[in-house]
Formats: structure tokens, C-alpha cells, sequence
């Protein structure tokens, strides 16, 4: 049963709520801060909150009009260097958790502010037109969003023009997934959901991506027009992702943490890239190692080998792909018997079935980039349980104000 309390706020949990400490337990209240006195309505565990009486000295005002409806942001009233020392301290907190060298921590890398060049937004036809947003926090409402702070500005400014497009061909009263993502040349809109446009509509839908410039739409994995053919860079490699794909989602992010994996794999021959997406790192790997590149999305994968031969003229060293379901069927220590280091970038569930396979097998370089500082966690230490020694661990902060954080671990 919900109840109004006072509460006075411990610490911050992994999702960045604050933590108040009460005789049942811990209850979260989001947009809070520790040593702050709020007012909340508490139901059981999880809390709203209603007005802050004694605020952190931390505290700011938040950049966006948005913050606290959108459900994108949770941590945009925290001064820079508490968030960026919390921040980090999920990664440290992670680490010692499972008893691993804290030590080998490297300095954080954080992103500036509009810097993000992928989103994912909801959207829905209303009698009022097209609503483009987020979804609010536990809910299903569409919150349509007139500014962002986290998205590039190339793709901010083109909300308006993205509803337009969607005005065209979205049936009234169904919520869909956009993803944009900004490339080379322009963004390549992807929307997935329960609708099925008829002819008619697609057709004023490719009328709209030719007047308003986009590089490619697709509905449901059907292209509807593409223009443009979209193109990402990774290093001086040119790709054509699919629709919809995951890209790293800061580019300045990513080239940092294609550095640390390059340089540590300086002196492979041969290298095993799992999880190899669309060739983030197997294209730059290239340029020094030859390349045996595992993933099971088949259109990423197809990516990566088109961009391979494409770029004939980068002087690739030979790039191998495997489409491989590596959470149901590791490669074997018996197979990465050839490869003198192994990249491996999986989900967010992590790798827990193959890094055993890495553990058992002879390679002798190691680097693990997560964007989970658990499971991360959990796959080191299965690796240095094995004898592998844990080099460095860098945090790459490339999802400002929420409590997701990147990582590159080398072994």
C-alpha cells in the first residue's frame, strides 16, 4: 500500500536511484541524491518522488526540459565530478566484488554532451500527429520530445522531419521503434512494430524519404527506399550496416576504445573477433592481424564482409567470417587453438560459455570490451581463475547520465 514518507537517502544503487536505508529494507526513489532528505510515496521497495527539503550539495538544475518524464535520463542533477566518480566506481565496485586486482584501473573516458549518433525512439499516431519520443519510466506513454541533449545534433534536428515521415504511413494508436542512425550519408531510419502499410502508403513513404533527404528507410526489414546507401567508418574502413544496426554510440568513444584493443593486439598474427557485430574491431584488427570474425546476426555479419572486400585498397590482411550462435555454441578451446588474441564484445548477458572455452585454450592476449560491469566482472575473473593476468581496465562512459558504462579490459 502506498504511503507519503520522509526519507533520507544513503547512497545510490546500480540504476542510480537513491538508496534510503529504512527498518524494511531499502527502498529506491529515483532523482535523488545521497545525504538528501526527500518526501516521497513509497510502495514497498520502489518510491516516487514528491519534493527534495534538504538537497546534496552535489545538486544541480538538470539541462532538459525533459528530465524525469522522458525515461532516457536518470542523472542529469548531479554535479560532473560526483556522477563521474560514481560512474566510475560502478566498474571498481564490480571488480573488487569478485576479488580482481582494482589496481589496473586506468583513468575514465567520458563523452561531451550531444555526442550520441544512434537513438532508439518510440512513436505513435495520434489525432494530435505524431508523437516522437521515449517512453516514460514504467509506462507506455510516448513522451514527444522537443529537445535532447544526449542524441547528435544532426539527429535532434531532425525529429520534426522524422515525424513527417512516419505521418505518412503509421497507422493511428500503434507504438513503434525507430532506430536512427546518423551516417555518412545521412540517417538511416529503421522502424520496427505490428503495423503493415499498405502500397499506397509506402509509396507517399518513399516520396517523403526523397523530399526530406534521408539516406534509407525500412519498416519490419522491408526497405522502402534507399536513396543513399548508408555508410559508417571504422578507422579509415568504410561499411554499409544494416538496417537498424548496433553501432558503438559514440564515434569518438569508439575510436578510443579501438585503440586500446589494437595496441594490445600489436603483436597477434591471428586474431578471433567474437561478437564481431558489423566489424567495429575486426576491420581495424585487419590492418596488422589477420582475422577470423564470429557473430551470429547474419546481415551484420554479411556487413562486415562486404566491407572487407570493398576496401581492397586499405591492404587488409585476410578477414574469415562465421555466422555462430557463440552463447549456444562457443568456439571450443580446440578451435582457438590457431589465434594469438581474442576480442570478444558480447551483450550484456556477457560470455560466461565462451570466455570458459578462452580459459582452456592456449591464445595469449585477451581483450574484453562490456557494457555491463558485472558480467564483465564475472568473465575476468573466470579468465584469471585460469591464469590469465588482468593488464587494464578503462572506463568508457559513452551513455552520459544513466548508470550504463562501457569498458575495455585487457588480459
Amino acid at each position: 500500500m502506498s504511503k507519503t514518507a520522509t526519507l533520507t537517502i544513503d547512497h545510490l544503487g546500480a540504476r542510480g536511484d537513491g538508496v534510503a536505508k529504512t527498518d524494511a529494507g531499502p527502498v529506491f526513489v529515483p532523482y535523488t541524491l545521497p545525504g538528501e532528505t526527500v518526501t516521497a510515496i513509497a510502495d514497498g521497495k520502489q518510491a516516487a518522488l514528491l519534493s527534495v527539503k534538504t538537497p546534496a550539495a552535489v545538486r544541480i538544475e538538470p539541462v532538459c526540459v525533459h528530465f524525469e518524464t522522458c525515461g532516457g535520463c536518470s542523472l542529469q542533477h548531479m554535479g560532473e565530478d560526483a556522477y563521474r566518480a560514481w560512474k566510475t566506481g560502478l566498474l571498481t565496485q564490480a571488480l573488487a566484488a569478485r576479488g580482481l586486482d582494482t589496481s589496473v584501473m586506468q583513468p575514465a573516458r567520458f563523452c561531451a554532451p550531444q555526442s550520441r549518433r544512434r537513438a532508439v525512439f518510440s512513436a505513435i499516431s495520434t489525432e494530435k500527429g505524431v508523437l516522437l519520443g521515449f517512453q516514460q519510466a514504467a509506462s507506455n506513454h510516448v513522451v514527444d520530445i522537443t529537445e535532447c541533449h544526449v542524441i547528435t545534433p544532426e539527429i535532434d534536428a531532425a525529429r520534426p522531419t522524422i515525424k513527417e515521415l512516419l505521418a505518412t504511413f503509421l497507422p493511428a494508436g500503434k507504438t513503434v521503434h525507430v532506430t536512427v542512425n546518423q551516417t555518412h550519408a545521412g540517417l538511416d531510419i529503421a522502424v520496427e512494430g505490428k503495423i503493415a502499410p499498405e502500397d499506397s502508403r509506402k509509396r507517399a513513404a518513399a516520396d517523403a524519404v526523397r523530399r526530406l533527404g534521408f539516406a534509407r528507410l525500412t519498416v519490419n526489414g522491408e526497405i522502402i527506399l534507399a536513396p543513399k546507401r548508408p555508410l559508417v567508418a571504422f578507422g579509415d574502413v568504410t561499411v554499409s550496416p544494416p538496417p537498424g544496426a548496433f553501432l558503438q554510440a559514440v564515434p569518438a568513444m569508439e575510436e578510443q576504445m579501438a585503440d586500446i584493443v589494437t595496441a594490445h593486439m600489436a603483436k597477434s598474427k591471428r586474431v578471433a573477433d567474437l561478437y564481431a557485430g558489423c566489424g567495429t574491431f575486426a576491420l581495424r584488427l585487419a590492418k596488422n592481424s589477420t582475422v577470423h570474425a564470429v557473430e551470429g546476426d547474419g546481415p551484420a555479419l554479411a556487413a562486415l564482409d562486404r566491407g572487407f572486400r570493398d576496401n581492397s585498397d586499405k591492404r587488409l590482411k585476410t578477414v574469415t567470417v562465421e555466422r555462430r550462435d557463440l552463447a549456444r555454441r562457443p568456439l571450443t578451446a580446440s578451435e582457438l587453438k590457431p589465434y594469438d588474441g581474442v576480442v570478444f564484445d558480447p551483450p550484456r548477458a556477457g560470455a560466461e560459455a565462451q570466455v570458459r572455452e578462452i580459459a582452456g585454450s592456449p591464445v595469449r592476449h585477451v581483450a574484453a570490451i562490456s557494457c555491463n560491469p558485472e558480467t564483465l566482472a564475472r568473465d575476468l575473473a573466470i579468465l584469471t581463475e585460469a591464469g590469465f593476468t588482468l593488464k587494464s581496465v578503462t572506463p568508457i562512459d559513452q551513455f552520459i547520465w544513466t548508470p550504463h558504462l562501457e569498458a575495455v579490459a585487457l588480459l
